[in-house]
């Protein structure tokens, strides 16, 4: 498990230079966004996937890889509004946008070492295809889960199933390094 947490680490840097890079270029645009609109982001970055998965020719040159990052970042960022819990016009500085995302990233990996500890690294198994496939469940619990205005009777709330697409993407992109999944 210590390479997995090594791997997860070196992905979310990789994130997070483009996090920061973006947050450079863009400000913090992103807090205006509501909890279902960073869903339906994900949504439509996990379905941009299953179509390059099954597609033999494309007319853009979006990759799997550049979409499971957006997806990591776009999961990020919703785990910053729901603590937040403001969906806002508001510019924060870089240096507090980089704050709120790694408490965020810690969220997620405290999450993934137990899990895995717990699951024994199961997800090495698994296809690419499931991945976004419970990527796209989680998205639809979202909705539901903000159709019930955020109450569950005995579930997991929104956040976890962010945290649990976080992890998978995380999930997918070493696997794909490792040269075991498309990219």
């Amino acid at each position: 498990m210590i390479d997995t947490e090594k791997q997860f680490d070196t992905v979310i840097e990789t994130c997070k230079k483009i996090f920061e890079k973006k947050t450079i270029d863009y400000g913090t645009a992103w807090r205006v966004l509501r909890i279902i609109s960073v869903a339906d982001q994900i949504f439509i970055k996990a379905l941009r996937i299953r179509n390059i998965q099954n597609m033999q020719e494309r007319m853009i040159d979006d990759d799997i890889t550049s979409e499971f990052i957006g997806i990591i970042n776009y999961g990020l960022i919703g785990l910053i509004q729901l603590k937040t819990n403001n969906a806002t016009v508001e510019e924060l500085p870089v240096n507090t946008a980089i704050k709120l995302y790694e408490a965020a990233v810690d969220a997620s990996k405290d999450t993934m070492l137990n899990k895995n500890h717990d699951y024994g690294e199961a997800w090495r198994e698994m296809s690419q295809d499931s991945f976004v496939d419970l990527i796209l469940m989680k998205l639809l619990r979202i909705r539901q889960i903000l159709n019930n205005d955020g109450r569950t009777l005995i579930s997991e709330g929104i956040d976890a199933n962010y945290i649990d697409i976080i992890n998978y993407s995380v999930f997918a992109l070493i696997l794909i390094n490792e040269g075991k999944h498309k990219a």
